[in-house]
Parts: C-alpha cells; structure tokens; sequence
C-alpha cells in the first residue's frame, strides 16, 4: 500500500495523507484520525527510507554512551528511543567503554554512516573534543546529555549535578553526620566539579572545615575502590559518613562495604547517585540521589531533533538541567 492508494480509497490528495501521517498541524483531528485508522487497518508501513531520500535526511540518530551495561544509561536510552520512535528516526547506539580511543571510534564509524545528528555522553578520558568540534563545522547537530563540558559549545542536557550533591551533603548533616568522605571519578568533565563543588558547599555553609583526606578519586583501571575504603576506616579520625558521586561508585561502595563487614549505617552513613532499582531492598535500604534518567534522554533527543529540522531555530546554544529527588531510606538514618 503506498500513499496515493490511502489518498484514492477516502478520496483526499497524497499531501494530506503524508501531512496527516506526520501529525502535521495543518491537518484536521477528524482528517488526521480518518488516515491513521485506515493506515492501521490496512497495515500500512511509512517507507522511512523513501521519506529521507526525498528529505535529504537518513532519519538516523548515532547515541554514544559510555557502557550499555549500566540501569541509569538503560533509563536515558529508554527516553531517548522514545522521542526518536514518535518522531520517525532510529537510532544507533555504540559505547565507548570510557576510552577516548574507542570514543573517537565510534563517532567516525556514526559519521561515516550518515547520520543526522550526534547524542553523545561523553567518556571519562575525553580531554579533547576537537573531533567533534570539527564535525560541528561540518553541519553536524550535536547535543551532549548527562555528561557536559565547557570544551565544546553545543546544546546540553544533563541534571542539576551541583544541587543534587549539595542536597545529598545537606541530607547527611542535617542527620547529625559531619565528618563526611567523598568518592568521586578523575576526570575534567562537569559531572566531577559540580558535584565535587556541591558537596563543598554544603560543608562551606554548616562550618565544617574541608579535609583533603576525605576526599578520593575512584579509578576504573585501577579498581583501587577497597584501598580508597580501607584509607578511610584507618584514618585517626575516620569520616562516619561517605557520600558517592555516580552510580558506578555507589554500587560497588555497597559491595566493598558489605564484604568489608563494615555496618551501614553504624560505621559508615552512605548517600550517592544511583538509579537502581535494587536500593530499596538492599539491607539495609539505600539512600540515593535519583536523576530524571529518562527525561534527560528524552529531552537531548528532543532538542537534537529541533535543530537537525530546523536549523534556524535559535542563534545560541543552551544548557538544560533537570532537578534531582533525594529518596530517602535506612542507610542514612540519623546518627544519634
């Protein structure tokens, strides 16, 4: 069935069939309802590729994230596939395994494909974004989401990194905790200094002096996570609380603290960023930053599709952050 057969059996021109299967606005809801209910009877399946020929589009998105195996990544890819599917496009989704290398891999092999345009979650490594810089040059929309940096000028969509660690600081002070530890990774993007400044802030505004002991960067390749645990519980006056900056990090807090037979809350309160859906019936219960995982994928998906249709739309760029929930639960419980 193509378009014109819809157009002869209800008697209306092709370019209303078309308009009406877009959701053009130009088109009637009664016109739009008539099309799309005899499309649906009839099986009818719009032919994406005969429609980016004729637009001179491939209707494809490239999505760069950094591991598939991670429930937050899951979560924004969930909300990026959704507005991409209600908009026509498809999307490939390539990792990058936080290596700069494999990065830069895989946004050549996208490029090459002829995509569209480029959602990207930039790799811990990545110091240098000249390659994407270039390809901006080149008419490639470009949208960083969750993880930003100020290297590149492009849209951006990520949550509120700084609000979120400062929230969950303020959680464990208001608890009764203040000698808090903070895990955090090595890298220059934002998700570093703005959670890292956060966690800074709250202890600035309750008057609790910054010691540089309490303070550790996690490193994947070294998997130094149980040293950075054993440095804290063997300090003279070790923290009685650990705040985590990602997903990553917490989860394998849990793991270490728990084989460690550390007590949680009893030796150490724990609070980080995770979207699992495990924390609840962890024991005990985590307490955890969630972020707004599918809407930062929906709305980076959204704002790429704007600017590849219309390239015109605005002269600047914008930085989008969404707000965090703190979920509270038994890991923080108050210190008595």
């Amino acid at each position: 069935m193509t378009l014109k057969d819809i157009a002869n059996a209800l008697d209306i021109s092709v370019s209303t069939v078309s308009r009406a299967l877009r959701d053009n606005y130009q088109i009637g809801d009664a016109t739009k309802k008539k099309v799309l209910d005899y499309a649906k009877k009839h099986n009818f399946v719009h032919n994406r590729m005969a429609r980016g020929l004729k637009e001179g589009k491939s209707r494809t998105i490239g999505v760069i994230v950094c591991s598939l195996d991670n429930n937050y990544v899951a979560q924004m890819l969930d909300g990026i596939d959704s507005f991409c599917t209600s908009k026509e496009y498809q999307i490939i989704i390539m990792q990058s395994k936080e290596l700069q290398e494999q990065e830069s891999a895989c946004i050549n092999l996208l490029y090459a494909s002829g995509i569209d345009g480029l959602l990207i979650s930039p790799a811990l490594q990545n110091t240098d974004f000249a390659q994407l810089k270039h390809l901006q040059k080149e008419g490639l929309p470009i949208v960083l989401f969750d993880r930003l940096s100020t290297l590149i000028e492009t849209d951006k969509v990520a949550s509120n990194n700084f609000k979120g660690a400062y929230d969950a600081t303020m959680h464990l002070i208001n608890n009764g905790f203040r000698k808090i530890a903070h895990i955090n990774t090595n890298t220059e993007l934002s998700i570093t200094t703005e959670r890292l400044n956060g966690y800074l802030q709250a202890l600035k505004e309750n008057d609790i002096p910054y010691r540089e002991e309490y303070v550790q960067y996690y490193d994947a390749d070294k998997g130094n996570l149980e040293s950075i645990i054993d440095h804290f519980m063997t300090l003279p006056d070790k923290p009685n609380a650990l705040f985590t900056a990602t997903d990553q990090i917490t989860m394998k807090c849990v793991s270490v603290l728990s084989k460690s037979a550390y007590q949680v809350p009893k030796d150490l309160a724990l609070i980080g960023f995770s979207n699992t859906d495990m924390a609840e019936v962890f024991n005990p219960s985590l307490t955890t930053v969630y972020q707004p995982a599918f809407n930062i994928g929906n709305m980076a998906a959204k704002r790429l599709i704007e600017n590849i249709e219309n390239p015109e739309r605005h002269t600047g760029v914008e930085t989008i952050l969404l707000e965090n929930e703190i979920l509270y639960r038994a890991s923080t419980k108050r210190l008595n």
